[in-house]
């Protein structure tokens, strides 16, 4: 795979490319500038080629690479029973939340945090307790201290994101453990997102599926997965939600129920060809992934205001620009000609998020563009 092929993606309604105005290089939403691996295509083609484009069933086949998959690489047995299929992942949080009903309930998360964790904590009458991360040991950490201060009886749901975005953390077995004692103990539901777990940088780590842990924690969670972010498939729409508590998991299909489509040949198709099929296109991007993580650590780190740390897992940098002394920070950046998204949407500050899932080039020349900013 030639991951430095430039792919022009302008004025193709991409939502990354076509943002922004002329002149400006998007490295800002979590979808990466490479073409998908040969079995994908070649799953999509068998569609477009066959000429009927009818509702669809979940192959058994997708199935039980699921559950195959789980077992060998989070070291979890699953039941087929247990899989709910969703069209996206921002879906399942929503419903996630929902299962704790609408009527005054908190659900608790650690910030900053993707996006739609904050939203869908927020929706209806429910209520957000933001936990801020806090560095500690090198590295962010859950703050258990405050999050113990912050509960009371309304709350009842933990929101977790691992590997994390957009901090990059691959959270330890201690850590998980921790919490999910803090779930047990407290009689919370835990809604896991690991839809990043198949892109880990730092070799070193290892991803945990935290309800692998123990049957007290397996009962009162969800987790939630998919293949879109590790093969580039997002736009297809195709995610899973493991659910092994029965009422839980009746109740979450019925509140997905009418308000979310099936899932089309394409999406169900394209996942199967990406999880049985392209390993080898994975470790492909992974050693790609970690070169361009190489080079704008050390180039990053260079530039005078800003500071980047190691990520552990992601394609997402996460990069604070405090000691540049400007405020509006994103905007500067795009005024010179780089797309970026500001730490305020994740509910931080002080930071921004930039996706290196690009080619190397695009990189250099970001880089070129960042420091000319500063220069000026």
């Amino acid at each position: 795979m030639d991951f430095d092929k430039i792919i022009d993606r302008k004025n193709t309604n991409s939502y990354k490319w076509d943002k922004y105005p002329e002149g400006v290089l998007p490295l800002w939403v979590a979808d990466m500038d490479f073409e998908v691996a040969e079995p994908i295509k070649d799953a999509l083609s068998k569609i477009v080629e066959h000429g009927v484009i009818g509702y669809s069933r979940t192959p058994d086949e997708l199935v039980e690479v699921v559950v195959k998959r789980l077992k060998d690489r989070h070291k979890w047995d699953i039941q087929k029973e247990w899989i709910v299929w969703l069209p996206g992942l921002v879906p399942g949080l929503h419903t996630a939340a929902r299962c704790i009903s609408d009527d005054y309930f908190s659900v608790m998360t650690s910030s900053p945090v993707y996006r739609p964790f904050l939203e869908a904590s927020e929706m209806g009458n429910r209520r957000l307790q933001d936990i801020p991360f806090i560095w500690r040991n090198d590295r962010w950490e859950m703050d258990f201290e405050e999050m113990k201060k912050s509960l009371n009886p309304s709350t009842r749901l933990y929101m977790l994101c691992n590997p994390h975005n957009p901090n990059g953390r691959v959270f330890s077995k201690e850590e998980l453990s921790q919490l999910a004692d803090f779930c047990v103990e407290n009689d919370l539901i835990l809604c896991s997102d690991e839809i990043h777990c198949d892109l880990i940088l730092d070799e070193s780590k290892e991803h945990i599926s935290i309800a692998s842990l123990n049957k007290e924690i397996e009962v009162r969670s969800i987790t939630l997965l998919a293949p879109s972010k590790t093969f580039n498939i997002a736009g297809l729409g195709c995610s899973l939600a493991i659910i092994p508590e029965k009422v839980l998991r009746d109740k979450f299909e019925k509140i997905k129920y009418g308000m979310m489509p099936m899932l089309s040949a394409f999406a169900m198709d394209a996942a199967l060809a990406a999880y049985k099929n392209s390993e080898v296109w994975r470790l492909e991007l992974l050693n790609y992934l970690r070169s361009n993580q190489a080079y704008l650590l050390k180039e990053i780190n260079a530039i005078e205001g800003l500071k980047m740390e190691p990520l552990e897992a992601t394609y997402l940098a996460w990069i604070s620009y405090e000691g540049t002394g400007i405020n509006d920070f994103v905007s500067h950046l795009e005024s010179h000609g780089v797309g970026v998204q500001d730490a305020s949407i994740f509910g931080g500050k002080g930071y921004f998020r930039l996706n290196f899932a690009t080619q190397k080039s695009n990189l250099e020349e970001a880089i070129k563009r960042i420091r000319k900013s500063l220069n000026q």
